[in-house]
């Protein structure tokens, strides 16, 4: 299933979790066709099975369709308790900047307050002229847990979707003692989306095109079977460190062709209507 938060024009303040029939089709809306269902993704992903169990007979039913013309996609996800980072996870990443391979998982977070809907502007800070892209797998969690083990991992993650790690590169690599966090989370710097796709819809997320386009031209493409510590690996070594929660955002590392680390550089821009 890929599921999807929206809301409908002229009524932004409402927020709906939703259904798609297919990608880029009407959208069920699951409180209509169930109104005991909540109205947020993360209130929904807390519901575990019973949830999801509606949401495949909302599918099957076919009722309750909103056209797409009518509605805006949110992030499949908002206010989440946390947004879990990880560093320099690609293989060819690593040779890009000329870079050892990591022995362990390297960990940093973006704030909640980061996430913004997949269509939603990229707001340039004016702290900023160095402002880089970085598409990423990301996983949401769908229950709470400590201490996971590997094999047992995948049945904590809700679904897959697409994020983008924009970062303020002088404010992550020279400024604030090269801590990261600052220069990872200005506002509006974690566009996610469009849809969580169950996990149960894909048949092998380590082995997925990914991609990003400036301008309509591709600035990233790879695959994320060039991804070094996996999502099983990481959701047992973040949960050694902090119990996940349902909504928990994971942004799974960066391929190759970021701006940085080209010749010269290339940043963002403000795009002038």
């Amino acid at each position: 299933m890929r599921l999807v938060q929206f809301c409908h024009r002229g009524g932004e303040g409402v927020v709906r979790v939703g259904v798609e029939q297919a990608e880029g089709q009407g959208v069920i809306d699951l409180k209509a066709f169930d109104p005991s269902m909540p109205s947020t993704m993360r209130q929904f992903l807390e519901m575990g099975q019973k949830g999801m169990d509606c949401a495949k007979r909302a599918l099957s039913s076919g009722q309750h369709v909103v056209e797409r013309s009518d509605i805006r996609l949110l992030s499949p996800v908002t206010g989440p308790e946390k947004v879990v980072c990880v560093g320099m996870n690609y293989k060819d990443h690593c040779l890009e900047q000329n870079a050892p391979i990591p022995e362990e998982p390297i960990i940093f977070s973006k704030f909640p307050s980061t996430i913004t809907g997949p269509s939603d502007d990229i707001i340039l800070p004016e702290e900023s002229q160095e402002v880089d892209w970085e598409v990423e797998l990301a996983f949401v969690i769908g229950r709470k847990g400590k201490h996971i083990k590997e094999e047992e991992a995948l049945s904590y993650v809700a679904g897959f979707t697409v994020a983008n790690d924009v970062s303020a590169r002088e404010w992550q690599m020279k400024r604030n003692g090269k801590q990261w966090l600052l220069g990872k989370t200005f506002d509006t710097f974690c566009p996610l989306g469009p849809a969580l796709v169950t996990t149960a819809a894909l048949k092998d997320v380590h082995n997925l095109g990914i991609r990003c386009l400036v301008n309509g031209a591709a600035v990233q493409d790879s695959n994320t079977n060039q991804m070094i510590f996996r999502t099983e690996k990481l959701i047992a070594w973040v949960s050694q460190f902090v119990t996940i929660c349902p909504g928990d955002v994971f942004l799974t590392g960066t391929p190759p062709g970021v701006g940085v680390f080209r010749n010269p550089p290339v940043y963002l821009k403000v795009m002038i209507q």
